[in-house]
């Protein structure tokens, strides 16, 4: 009788098989494969084939409810400004109701204007419509201007450091310690009231984050195994930079700039609410809608909560959406 069978006696602790040996045992047949077992050996089998970090943290999106919440919001918000002259039903800033508004009361709702008039004789529905197409055109446009030049004062101080570094972060330092809403106001004052002034204005305020953010991104990079053994391998540092370190760190700038999108929608209300806006009259803006209707806020308070509702929630999704896609990039907070 062969003895090298293992019978068990007392005292022995019972041996619990790991999922790789039942797999293993599976597959040589000397188990059977039970639904439970074969999900478990599916999951094994896509964990050892890898995912690559974009594919993983669009996975994880779709799984994420804050993040479907936010891109059905951003994604309503630009295809609302995208089409603003198809959705409108009439031209923005059209006055040809002027004569129905009254220094009391302005006229009710009806079918030709589900939500009334503004106080200038304007349909509100198009007031809004193309509010939303302003406010997403400064907001993107300002964003990349803020973001391009972080990413050059940032790419600078973490590819040169020494004295380079310590110049370029002692001015972004000085810029953090302006509050943003103030530094935007300041650089729109002085440029005057034009588009052009709000987007560099807006943009001034964001840079500095955009750029230390960059910053500690690289250095982080910099340190890293890979960046070790193509130095060893005798590469040169501007291709190290360039090809490596750079390409690695850009993803939480980004992320970043997805959040300051909701930033920069509420800085143009802020500006445009503060006269510093857009001046020209025909053009809507949902900042400017609220200045128009303060003298109404107690008679015809809908004038103030709509475009304030449009503001609060745009800022919500691309909130929403740059915290998913934060969550989803973060190898902490994978499962």
């Amino acid at each position: 009788m062969s003895t090298d069978a293992h019978v068990p006696v007392a005292g022995d602790e019972p041996v619990v098989p790991v999922l790789p040996d039942l797999a293993v045992a599976a597959e040589e047949g000397l188990v059977g494969r039970s639904p439970a077992l074969a999900a478990a050996m599916a999951d094994v089998v896509a964990d050892e084939e890898g995912t690559s970090l974009w594919k993983g943290a669009l996975q994880r999106l779709i799984r994420n409810p804050s993040a479907i919440i936010g891109a059905v919001i951003v994604a309503a918000f630009v295809l609302v400004a995208v089409f603003a002259p198809v959705l409108a039903p009439y031209q923005p800033a059209g006055s040809q109701w002027i004569r129905e508004i009254t220094p009391y009361a302005l006229p009710p709702f009806s079918a030709e204007h589900p939500l009334g008039l503004d106080p200038f004789g304007s349909d509100l529905v198009t007031q809004l419509i193309f509010g939303a197409r302003q406010s997403l055109i400064i907001g993107v446009v300002s964003t990349l201007f803020g973001l391009l030049g972080g990413v050059v004062l940032g790419g600078i101080a973490g590819a040169f450091g020494g004295w380079v570094d310590v110049a370029v972060m002692r001015l972004v330092d000085i810029l953090l310690s302006i509050p943003s809403l103030l530094l935007a106001v300041s650089v729109a004052a002085v440029m005057g009231r034009q588009p052009l002034a709000i987007m560099v204005a807006i943009a001034a305020a964001q840079v500095p984050i955009f750029a230390r953010l960059l910053r500690g991104s690289m250095l982080a990079e910099s340190r890293k195994d890979y960046v070790l053994a193509s130095v060893s391998l005798g590469l040169r540092r501007r291709t190290i930079t360039m090809s490596h370190v750079l390409p690695n760190s850009i993803g939480p700038v980004l992320v970043q700039a997805t959040l300051t999108l909701a930033t920069a929608i509420i800085e143009v209300a802020a500006l445009s609410y503060l006269g510093l806006g857009e001046p020209d009259p025909a053009v809507a803006e949902w900042g400017r809608m609220l200045v128009k209707a303060q003298d109404r806020l107690q008679s015809a308070p809908h004038l103030t909560l709509l475009p304030g509702l449009c503001i609060a929630i745009t800022a919500l999704g691309f909130t929403l959406l740059g915290e998913a896609l934060r969550e989803a990039l973060d190898p902490k907070s994978r499962r």
